[in-house]
């Protein structure tokens, strides 16, 4: 196998600094735009041989991992909170859950008998990738799932969620608790399908204090942690806007750090400690920015790291549509052949 992404998880040495983007499966790719003017995005995710074929699409530009295609809100259909990806506006939560009745309301499943379809899927990936690239699996972390049910979809502030947080604390802690029991459930049997590594993306908890975070959410991260990295798969533990966060996620868990592109890289390493490796963290409008310019701030980051083992290379968040394949095909061919110069290879 090509193994560099799985040994730098466990900062093993490598020859060169693997390298994959969050969404780099998705609408910046011609191919996957021509599949969405026949399918749904929903419709692509619940059909597993489609979901292959768009997860399998970016390969085709060296990156050393491949990332299942899914979204972090598939859980919510099977948990009795329907939702759709309205045009222009994104994830739209039909009956969004704001109080104690419609959290009891909320289900807990069996993955294997809600989310059958993604793990189809990952049992799929594995025999087409046919041990040449390792595949992460993922999910949403149960803070930013629970800011989608509670307003009801995308929200600038998280007033609602914030609100129930700190003014219905047990019901708050009730709908963190089966958020929380369905992820770990759905990771674990990512694992057990095949997924070689698990990142858990908690998009919008950088917009918490610390003392939110610790008392909120930790505990419910800190379970769902411990139990995937108990499997022996490296676990990604990702936020954006997390500079305030960096150590209470370390302490939450994951064998990997996520780092955005707002705090330099090797700043971040050093608080999280070097017994954890990092993944990031360039600025993904950079990929829209003229290719010498992206490339020089990529050199900046792998110079900063220099030989040190437990890197990836990876944006501050994902890929947005607006980015030329051409310009990610660059960055990646740049981070492999400046990463193996600073080593030596």
């Amino acid at each position: 196998m090509h193994d560099a992404f799985l040994r730098a998880c466990r900062r093993e040495p490598t020859p060169f600094t693997p390298v994959w983007f969050m969404r780099q499966a998705g609408r910046y790719m011609p191919e996957y735009r021509a599949l969405r003017a026949k399918h749904t995005l929903l419709e692509i995710c619940k059909q597993p041989e489609l979901a292959v074929e768009v997860t399998m699409q970016p390969l085709r530009l060296g990156m050393d991992a491949a990332i299942l295609f899914a979204d972090i809100l598939l859980p919510l259909e099977p948990m009795g909170a329907p939702f759709e990806f309205a045009k222009g506006e994104g994830p739209v939560v039909h009956e969004p859950v704001r109080d104690r009745a419609a959290v009891e309301r909320l289900r807990v499943f069996e993955p294997e008998e809600g989310l059958p379809h993604v793990l189809e899927a990952i049992r799929l990936l594995r025999k087409e990738l046919d041990g040449k690239t390792p595949l992460i699996g993922f999910a949403g972390s149960p803070f930013t799932v629970a800011s989608y049910l509670v307003e009801g979809g995308k929200s600038s502030d998280y007033r609602l969620t914030k609100n129930m947080m700190w003014s219905e604390p047990e019901t708050f802690s009730l709908l963190m608790s089966k958020i929380g029991e369905v992820v770990r459930r759905y990771l674990l049997a990512q694992v057990k399908a095949g997924a070689q590594a698990i990142q858990l993306f908690d998009s919008w908890v950088g917009s918490l204090t610390p003392e939110d975070y610790r008392e909120h959410v930790m505990p419910h991260v800190s379970r769902i942690l411990k139990d995937v990295e108990a499997t022996g798969v490296p676990v990604i533990h990702f936020g954006t806007n997390t500079h305030s966060l960096l150590e209470l996620m370390r302490d939450a868990g994951g064998t990997v750090i996520g780092v955005d592109h707002r705090t330099p890289l090797m700043d971040a390493w050093q608080r999280v400690g070097f017994d954890r490796a990092v993944q990031g963290n360039l600025d993904p409008l950079l990929l829209c920015a003229p290719v010498e310019i992206a490339k020089k701030r990529a050199t900046a980051i792998l110079e900063s790291v220099g030989k040190r083992p437990g890197h990836i290379f990876n944006l501050g968040h994902g890929i947005i549509p607006e980015v030329p394949v051409d310009n990610v095909k660059a960055m990646v061919d740049h981070v492999h052949e400046t990463s193996a110069r600073i080593r030596g290879s």
